[in-house]
């Protein structure tokens, strides 16, 4: 590849936030979409409808610095905090709510969204969930689909730092990230296969096109793709985080990923590709275990702890994150290793309160943790 095909690294970042009664704590679509009416009167294209009308997502506009990504998810966040309240709601973030029941939830009315209902039925009914996904601005389609292959390895250690799904329909699951094995549930999702080339990938969105299994890229849900609109890969794996701070560190962290595998690549020095059915093991290790299990070494062939093989990343892309200007932020994943991802957090909630009403407090207090200061204190 010739060094005009050097990715921009440009970042944008989407969260999917969970509209909340404050008195009941469960969710409550937000009716007549207020809060979606005058979030896009406020925030134009940077708040959109999710197919539940319980979720609303937000998104940044194209970022050339994790900074400036930062500043815009804190004034998005500030926003729709602040129009959640004027409607009576509250608003939080995690990828599953503790006990909120999947069938009394609204959908959206949409086209797009009816079709999927239709579709999929209840498997699209039941994925009550809410992602963290981080766009990385990879402009060469060619060099796009080689660094989404290599990338796939750190997918799993994405969703150990993101875990924040331990309960489901008032359960504790057992599961560190509850919400990727809702998602199992949808067609075309989890690790992609590895692709030789553009070509054969898009080969595939075509056949896919052709016999009528999907009408556009778009409904390809892997943990990882090439975006069908946007020239980016998209991050798709993790949990929503609760802080702001958590967010940027994954973010930053996806972004000097893929600046990284970049510089192997033009250097000619490729970052070894493992098959699906390995990463998935590490996957479902993740999922289980979170931060607090062991995930596998691949070319050590030997099981090693979460944290440590978190921290082998953080040297792996020490180099980059300086040249990014990203050490600051990227460093506060030492942080999520010291205290514990999402899910650890709201699991030792509600084993001192017993009470999964007290661990939506909780997330609603984490939600807007560090959103009116520059020093990330609370309000």
């Amino acid at each position: 590849m010739s060094a005009n095909t050097a990715p921009s690294l440009s970042i944008g970042i989407e969260e999917e936030y969970q509209t909340v009664d404050p008195v009941t704590r469960d969710l409550k679509s937000h009716i007549h979409a207020e809060i979606l009416q005058k979030g896009k009167s406020l925030l134009a294209e940077r708040v959109k409808p999710e197919m539940h009308q319980s979720v609303v997502e937000i998104g940044t506009g194209v970022c050339r610095n994790i900074q400036e990504a930062k500043e815009e998810i804190r004034d998005i966040r500030r926003q729709i905090v602040a129009l959640a309240r004027e409607n009576g709601l509250r608003l939080a973030a995690g990828g599953t709510h503790p006990f909120a029941e999947w069938r009394e939830q609204e959908i959206y009315p949409d086209d797009r969204y009816k079709t999927i209902v239709e579709d999929l039925r209840m498997v699209a009914r039941a994925n009550l969930i809410f992602g963290l996904h981080v766009h990385v601005g990879v402009e060469d389609r060619e060099t796009g689909i080689q660094l989404m292959n290599s990338a796939r390895y750190f997918l799993p250690h994405l969703l150990a730092l993101s875990a924040n799904s331990p309960f489901w329909l008032g359960m504790d699951t057992g599961l560190r990230s509850y919400r990727c094995k809702v998602f199992d549930k949808f067609p075309r999702t989890n690790i992609p296969d590895i692709y030789q080339s553009w070509s054969e990938f898009d080969n595939y969105v075509k056949l896919l096109i052709q016999t009528n299994c999907i009408d556009n890229a778009k409904k390809i849900w892997w943990d990882i793709r090439p975006h069908p609109h946007f020239p980016t890969l998209e991050f798709r794996v993790c949990d929503m985080p609760m802080r702001l701070d958590e967010s940027i560190a994954i973010a930053a962290l996806c972004q000097a990923i893929i600046a990284k595998l970049y510089r192997l690549h033009e250097q000619n020095l490729s970052f070894r590709h493992y098959s699906r059915s390995l990463i998935m093991e590490n996957k479902w290790r993740a999922a289980r275990y979170g931060l607090d299990g062991k995930m596998i070494d691949f070319g050590k062939q030997t099981e090693v702890p979460a944290r440590q093989l978190v921290g082998e990343i953080l040297e792996f892309v020490a180099d980059v994150a300086e040249e990014l200007g990203s050490q600051e932020e990227i460093g506060y994943v030492r942080q999520i290793l010291e205290r514990g991802n999402g899910a650890d957090r709201q699991l030792r909630v509600f084993q001192e309160t017993g009470d999964l009403r007290q661990v939506v407090d909780y997330m609603i207090q984490e939600t807007e943790h560090g959103l009116y200061s520059a020093t990330g204190t609370s309000h």
